[in-house]
């Protein structure tokens, strides 16, 4: 889910930051630059792990600002096809749930990729989502809740094209979407395992 990624960047560095030590001044524009960033390909930057080098300083004719170029390594994110991760529900919809990691919220799991028969209804408590519903063949309805802590294994990791133009009610762009399926067993919310296992594990009556 997190590696280290390592980066060149050639970077023109505000004169008003000479003051401070070089790697301090460097690293916070990195940071700026690239600090939750989604970078194709790549993932999504966490965090700067470390500068390898900084080179190469020059200023440019009629120009303050010096450019260096440097070397750095990122943390990013970026989950494997086949992966499984828990995360929280953000959205319930009749094109199927949103997923939240709380630093990464575009996480989809389609209808096609929820516990087959699923049924959905309307929620009461929140307008515009629905309530899915296992069908569960061997045992009661299960509801995917609000509380739940869901589990889902990722089935792609896609870098869609910016868009020229998005019309005004349009969802924010999103430059990396993971699609994700709980349609296994072991996966979905983490309650639902956990009583059948519970179920289990009841004595029978003498």
């Amino acid at each position: 889910m997190f590696y280290l990624s390592r980066i060149e960047h050639t970077l023109r560095l505000p004169p008003h930051l000479l003051s401070l030590r070089l790697e301090d001044a460097v690293k916070g524009e990195i940071e700026k630059i690239f600090l939750d960033k989604v970078i194709a390909k790549l993932g999504l930057c966490i965090s700067v792990h470390s500068i390898q080098s900084i080179k190469d300083g020059f200023i440019l004719p009629n120009d303050g600002h010096p450019t260096f170029r440097v070397e750095f390594t990122l943390i990013m994110f970026r989950p494997f096809v086949g992966e499984i991760i828990s995360a929280k529900l953000k959205e319930s919809t009749a094109n199927g749930l949103r997923l939240s990691l709380g630093f990464f919220d575009d996480i989809y799991v389609p209808v096609h990729l929820l516990p087959s028969p699923s049924c959905s209804e309307p929620d009461p408590e929140k307008r515009n989502n629905v309530i899915w519903i296992w069908k569960c063949p061997d045992a009661d309805d299960l509801a995917v809740e609000w509380t739940d802590e869901i589990r889902f294994q990722v089935q792609s990791v896609t870098y869609p094209p910016i868009p020229i133009e998005q019309p005004e009610d349009a969802k924010p762009f999103a430059p990396m979407v993971v699609t994700g399926s709980i349609d296994y067993d072991g996966l979905g919310p983490v309650r639902w395992w956990d009583n059948a296992e519970d179920k289990d594990e009841e004595p029978e009556d003498p």
